[in-house]
């Protein structure tokens, strides 16, 4: 994982990894994932070919997405996720890339588009459940604003 926390004290800048790891995996084989903060929109990508979009939530502006580099950490179907001002059960589709965030789905809401999670990336059930099933732990996933 690079994140911003990791890179914040060296010459190179975060902005600079991320487009030199988006150039690399364009030249790959690798399926890897992209959220686009800015335009609120998860891109899936094998190599240079973009396979599936999709709108998102992100963090909102007290609770913010985190732009870096990450992998996919851990996978469940369903998970529990709390909070200091909520509890959800069964959240579905979870795909965990940095300690607590996560890609999942959401149920909750249908505000798409529009940051409202406490720093994770909601999708819809059913881009969440595709996703799901076609990431593997391992998977880079790289967020940018």
């Amino acid at each position: 994982m690079l994140s911003s926390r990791v890179w914040a004290n060296t010459n190179t800048t975060l902005e600079n990894m991320i487009v030199q790891k988006m150039d690399n995996l364009k030249h790959s084989d690798q399926n890897w994932i992209e959220i686009d903060l800015s335009d609120q929109h998860l891109f899936a990508w094998k190599g240079t070919n973009q396979i599936f979009t999709a709108i998102i939530s992100s963090g909102k502006a007290t609770t913010p997405t985190h732009p870096g580099i990450y992998t996919i950490q851990r996978k469940y179907p369903h998970d529990r996720m709390r909070g200091v001002d909520y509890d959800l059960a069964d959240v579905p589709n979870v795909l965990y890339f940095d300690r607590g965030y996560a890609l999942h789905g959401s149920y909750w809401h249908n505000n798409f588009g529009t940051p409202v999670s406490h720093g994770c990336i909601n999708l819809p059930v059913n881009n969440a459940q595709w996703l799901f099933d076609w990431t593997t732990v391992g998977t880079v996933v790289i967020i940018h604003q």
